[in-house]
């Protein structure tokens, strides 16, 4: 089967999100779409779509030129099983104690290892980013600095590898949500397959915007893997959020936009604690006063 894709780019996130429902209501209809924001520092996003026909290029262009985005840039996919080809190319990761794999290389988790089988699915979070990674070591370093988080939470969720592996370390339940409901059923997907159905809940919300999360907070543990925009943005609600003496584990976040997302937490109430650098990335470990 074919697979075709059309990637065009904005400055403002709301015309990009506007520009994103769009492009799903044309026919033929496309399987997938998305908008991300360019890890570049301009502040421009991507929109994306993802079709099994060849998508209609003239409904594109007039999209793109109602919302003032450039052309769309249309492509066919040579036909192969990508989601096959993702699992040949995924090694697992060693974080410390965390081990994150594939299915394929079960045969490989280290004997004590706290293993987490991730597969290649329609949603972020493996394992193999500099900023998982990064999370994952923090997480890790807290625990044997003898923090026990009772109530944690992993905002922009993905996969959810971050709240399966505070499941792994401590008995308590977590919760977990995502704005996109793909990254939702994905993550639960990844629950059930490593035996933690019922210890992490799997929720969709925009950011804290989940009754459910709210009747939990405070959170004595908050991940956020997302990106600088939207941690900018999330930490008012993080600040409300997070119990005192709590923390959050940020990541997303490029070395040179450390210092602008350290400043904004500040203002909410919180101290730097930790700060890593892992490729181009950093992760942040904020404690709140």
């Amino acid at each position: 089967m074919p697979t075709y894709t059309a990637f065009t780019t904005l400055s403002d996130r709301d015309l990009a999100d506007a520009l994103e429902e769009r492009v799903g209501e044309i026919e033929p209809a496309p399987y997938g779409t998305g908008v991300f924001e360019i890890e570049d520092g301009s502040g421009r996003y991507e929109i994306g779509a993802y079709f099994t026909e060849k998508p209609n290029e003239i409904a594109l262009a007039l999209l793109a030129a109602v919302h003032g985005a450039q052309d769309f840039v249309v492509s066919e996919l040579p036909d192969q099983d990508w989601v096959a080809h993702v699992r040949r190319e995924l090694a697992p990761v060693a974080a410390d104690r965390f081990f994150v794999y594939g299915s394929h290389d079960a045969d490989k988790v280290p004997e004590g290892a706290i293993a987490l089988k991730i597969d290649a699915a329609m949603a972020f979070g493996t394992g193999h980013h500099g900023t998982t990674l990064g999370c994952l070591l923090a997480l890790d370093a807290l625990e044997k600095d003898g923090f026990h988080a009772k109530n944690t939470v992993d905002i922009g969720c993905g996969t959810a590898v971050l709240g399966m592996a505070a499941a792994k370390i401590w008995p308590e339940t977590v919760l977990a949500s995502d704005i996109d409901p793909i990254a939702v059923e994905t993550a639960r997907a990844n629950v059930e397959g490593n035996d933690l159905a019922g210890r992490v809940i799997c929720l969709e919300a925009a950011g804290f915007g989940n009754p459910a999360l709210a009747e939990a907070a405070p959170f004595d543990l908050i991940f956020a893997n997302i990106l600088k925009g939207p941690l900018l943005a999330l930490a008012p609600d993080m600040g409300r959020n997070c119990a005192e003496s709590g923390y959050a584990i940020l990541s997303g976040i490029l070395h040179e936009q450390a210092d602008d997302v350290v400043s904004a937490y500040e203002a909410e109430g919180f101290s730097l604690r930790q700060r890593n650098e892992h490729g181009d990335w950093t992760t942040l470990v904020l404690q709140k006063s």
